[in-house]
């Protein structure tokens, strides 16, 4: 299958909330949750995907010609290029019938390490949703990060120790969770989390602990200060707060301010191989990728996830050739025009 063939199949099974759109830019879904769109008017993950189209690359092919290499080690996990899927939830909720949260975890975590990359795989109200997926990382060598929602200190607890059985590379918590429906007023509480209750998190994970959904400088050294290994720069895709700055726009600062202490990672909006480039330049480690790969598996399934890891691979090794980077560290601000 091709890309676009995977796509137009998607159509016959996503929804009713998402079109599948030829560009996954969140007009169409525009203030659609139940589905993928964006919180409040829905700017959020608008913004997101136009901030990386607003960036413009350096060409410079004066330079030696010889092959580029876009594979990346991630907490000791060699991969073929640096891209994740991201931790999608709610599957039927949101996207359509065809899969639900567990199936949908288990096709991802196998495809996805087929291809080449990992998956950080999400989290529910349904306990089967974190048993499947530390089933799925099991059979598949660990091959994934297993993504752990900001529940209640007993329940976190019972969630790592099942997910560290499943031996994974790292092991991650999206603190902006903390906006989601579901987890608001439960009993014990949920949500919010001080650097204090991060720290004994992040010793219960006995693994590399990542905390997705830092915008903020301040929100980074709080993760540093908590001991986190890695963060994603993220806000949830534009899902639990609306107005808030792209995550292009932010990443700058926060790797200016913690970049070479810990990994940073960023997602919203990013689309292509060109838009992996552009965040690596602006001082990513690497990316995660989420609505897309949503549509890869209902489209094509584990096929699908391939297709798009191989354009994804051939847009970045074609733009670091067109700009004069051999390797993943070649690439910098000075590639990005205006730095």
């Amino acid at each position: 299958m091709t890309y676009q063939e995977v796509l137009a199949n998607a159509r016959t099974c996503m929804g009713p909330y998402c079109k599948s759109c030829p560009t996954c830019n969140g007009l169409a879904c525009k203030n659609q949750m139940p589905g993928p769109g964006a919180k409040g008017i829905g700017t959020g993950f608008i913004r997101n995907y136009q901030k990386w189209q607003e960036l413009c690359v350096n060409m410079d092919t004066i330079c030696e010609n010889k092959p580029v290499d876009t594979t990346f080690t991630f907490f000791g996990k060699k991969v073929a290029l640096p891209v994740f899927a991201a931790p999608v939830g709610a599957m039927q909720l949101h996207y359509g019938d065809k899969y639900d949260d567990l199936t949908y975890n288990d096709l991802l975590v196998s495809a996805c390490a087929a291809a080449g990359i990992a998956a950080f795989t999400g989290d529910g109200t349904n306990p089967a949703v974190m048993e499947a997926a530390a089933e799925a990382l099991k059979h598949n060598g660990g091959c994934g990060v297993p993504t752990v929602k900001p529940w209640n200190m007993d329940t976190i607890r019972e969630k790592m120790a099942l997910v560290k059985a499943a031996d994974p590379f790292a092991i991650a918590m999206d603190i902006d969770a903390a906006g989601l429906p579901f987890l608001k007023n439960l009993q014990p509480p949920a949500g919010s989390k001080t650097v204090e209750e991060l720290k004994e998190i992040a010793g219960m994970a006995g693994k590399p602990f990542i905390l997705k959904g830092i915008m903020t400088v301040n929100g980074a050294k709080k993760a540093l200060e908590a001991g986190a290994s890695g963060i994603v720069v993220s806000n949830h895709g534009g899902r639990v707060l609306d107005q808030c700055p792209a995550t292009a726009e932010v990443l700058p600062a926060i790797v200016d301010a913690v970049g070479g202490k810990m990994t940073i990672l960023v997602d919203g909006g990013i689309r292509s191989g060109m838009d992996v480039f552009k965040a690596l330049a602006l001082g990513a480690d690497a990316v995660l990728i989420g609505r897309p790969f949503v549509n890869m598996v209902y489209g094509g399934g584990a096929e699908g996830v391939q297709v798009y890891v191989d354009k994804l691979k051939a847009e970045l090794a074609d733009t670091m050739a067109m700009c004069g980077a051999h390797s993943l560290s070649d690439i910098n601000r000075s590639m990005i025009y205006g730095y």
